[in-house]
């Protein structure tokens, strides 16, 4: 395993910090082209990998994101299909809508991605900015940005101290085995 470390001097946000990096995914040749996995630092997962990346290669998508039904601040909207077309704020919240669809299904996002590389010839934001922003860009453009359901899977935010407090009694009650 390879392991490099791109520096931020200003912070850029999860888009501008993936796209600032993309040197690192295009620099192999052949194997450029080869989709690869973004997972957020602060997220503890049992996620299968190997499950979203062969959904990714059969939808032939962009970018395949993994989500689940569950109580967020923030959530995705995706259409029938399974295509990224909007997110909102809460439950309640207004939709921003990136593409029309004719009924909505808002699910919560893990902060794991699988990536075709081709994403860095087409983002066109610059400096800082939030990959979510990108993707609804994208998708309005008719990119295949799709939902991977991880319902089943462990997933845990362990970016604040009572989440990895959680995360302890998770291991500790079984609830995540660390076999």
């Amino acid at each position: 395993m390879r392991i490099e470390v791109s520096n931020e001097e200003d912070l850029l946000d999860t888009g501008g910090g993936l796209k600032k990096a993309a040197w690192f995914f295009l620099e192999d040749g052949d194997n450029s082209q080869a989709p690869f996995i973004l997972h957020n630092v602060d997220v503890l997962s049992r996620i299968d990998l190997g499950r979203m990346l062969q959904t990714h290669t059969e939808q032939d998508a962009l970018a395949t994101l993994a989500v689940q039904d569950r109580e967020t601040s923030r959530y995705l909207l995706f259409d029938e299909g399974g295509e990224l077309c909007g997110r909102k704020a809460g439950h309640d919240g207004h939709a921003e809508m990136a593409r029309v669809a004719q009924a909505t299904l808002a699910l919560a996002f893990s902060g794991i991605h699988v990536l075709s590389p081709r994403i860095f010839g087409i983002m066109k934001e610059a400096g800082a900015f939030s990959i979510i922003s990108s993707y609804l860009h994208l998708a309005a453009r008719g990119e295949r940005i799709v939902a991977f359901r991880a319902d089943q899977y462990y997933w845990r935010d362990v970016g604040r101290p009572e989440s990895v407090l959680q995360a302890g009694e998770d291991v500790r009650s079984g609830l995540y085995p660390l076999d």
